[in-house]
């Protein structure tokens, strides 16, 4: 117990740097101490970005895109391959203001390579996962009107569009590593077919004429398709449209049209 005539001091908690500290002071330096405390507690309200992106879980088991996308492939392309592109995009925006990734497009080029391919390898697979579905879901889905009759102002019918597409993608056409897209343009009013380098998109501004909006991308890099297909790029993709899902596709073409911006993904 103390008596009436002791002076008792204040005692206070102040954390920084994730450690406790216990200040006794005075009532002459309470006013100090709540300056401290006051900056500390503004430096510890706006922690660093770290770990802001993530790889999103598929919608489906790895195989369940066979025969068309055997199931090795798929495991070490979404577990690893884009687990990758996921590490280094944290890495390269450590310390810096969390940005989401889709905002992180249009000037990756300007950020400098580590954002350009690593913030464009998460965005580019993350779309891809969500744009495919097992065959026998796939195979019931089709393009909605509205994207029916676009593909057909932009290229005559579904089956050009596809022939397009296919010859696009042709080791002779994208030569190396690289995307091929189905976008809308700035308009909205026409799609354009893109093939792009590396993991590009064209997105990003100064990859292409405008900025575009993908609605449809296919990864042509040999990570996506060796183990199966060799070099035997073509089969892989005239055989990818089995398990393209038309009812996603055509979803991002209803929200493009609609926004004037790319797709969301998840991660």
């Amino acid at each position: 117990m103390m008596d009436s005539s002791t002076s008792k001091d204040d005692v206070w908690l102040l954390i920084c740097n994730k450690q406790l500290y216990i200040v006794n002071e005075t009532g002459s330096n309470r006013r100090q101490i709540l300056q401290k405390g006051a900056a500390i507690a503004t430096t510890i309200a706006t922690p660093l970005v770290s770990n802001a992106y993530s790889v999103p879980d598929l919608n489906y088991p790895f195989e369940a895109l066979e025969p068309y996308i055997d199931a090795p492939t798929m495991k070490i392309h979404h577990d690893k391959h884009h687990a990758t592109y996921v590490a280094n995009i944290n890495k390269a925006t450590e310390g810096k203001d969390e940005v989401d990734i889709l905002e992180l497009q249009l000037n990756a080029l300007e950020a400098g390579p580590a954002v350009r391919n690593n913030g464009g390898g998460h965005y580019n697979h993350a779309f891809f996962w969500d744009e495919m579905a097992p065959p026998d879901e796939a195979k019931k889905t089709k393009p909605s009107a509205d994207l029916e009759a676009m593909i057909n102002k932009s290229f005559g019918s579904l089956d050009e569009m596809k022939a397009a597409f296919e010859a696009r993608a042709a080791p002779g056409a994208l030569f190396g590593s690289g995307w091929v897209w189905i976008c809308v343009n700035q308009e909205g009013d026409e799609l354009k077919l893109v093939g792009t380098p590396n993991q590009d998109n064209p997105l990003m501004k100064g990859v292409a004429d405008e900025v575009m909006f993908p609605i449809l991308g296919l990864d042509v890099w040999e990570h996506a398709y060796y183990l199966k297909y060799q070099n035997r790029r073509p089969e892989y993709v005239s055989n990818w449209w089995n398990v393209v899902n038309w009812d996603k596709v055509s979803e991002n073409f209803a929200y493009v049209v609609e926004k004037k911006a790319g797709v969301p993904v998840r991660g």
